[in-house]
């Protein structure tokens, strides 16, 4: 069974399941995350769906290079977690299905191409706190010694 963290599922809603790669990289005594502005200003562990034809290693590099410009090496899985949200940017009620990784931030090779994010460096604590969904600031606690 995979540990829930969020929501319930509302009853009557039919929701689509989403699988999805994340990852916690630290460098430094800090911790690389995304800022998304819209649709609400959030800070996120960087990462995403998995499209088709993909593997979760290379949608994880992906994702981390779209959200923060940064090249990643060396991820190694941590966990599973599942959360029921509505995705406003798709129209779609889902279970998002995250997996979590730890990686090493190498280089960064330029800005975000992601729309609307932003690379920031924090240090663990405020992503324990502030990371905007309790599966992600989980996981942070538990990789980082928080917990």
């Amino acid at each position: 069974m995979i540990r829930r963290f969020g929501e319930t599922p509302k009853p009557g809603i039919s929701y689509r399941r989403r699988p999805g790669v994340y990852a916690i990289l630290p460098r430094g005594g800090q911790l690389l995350v995304t800022h998304q502005a819209n649709p609400i200003p959030e800070l996120q562990l960087p990462g995403g769906g998995i499209d088709p034809g993909e593997s979760p290693v290379q949608a994880l590099h992906r994702e981390v290079f779209e959200e923060t410009g940064w090249k990643i090496a060396r991820p190694m899985r941590l966990g599973v977690f599942r959360r029921f949200t509505y995705m406003p940017d798709y129209d779609l009620w889902a279970e998002k299905v995250c997996v979590i990784y730890r990686a090493h931030p190498v280089r960064e090779l330029g800005p975000p191409s992601e729309p609307g994010h932003q690379a920031v460096w924090i240090s663990p604590n405020i992503a324990a706190r502030e990371l905007g969904n309790e599966g992600d600031r989980f996981f942070v606690s538990q990789e980082t010694g928080l917990a």
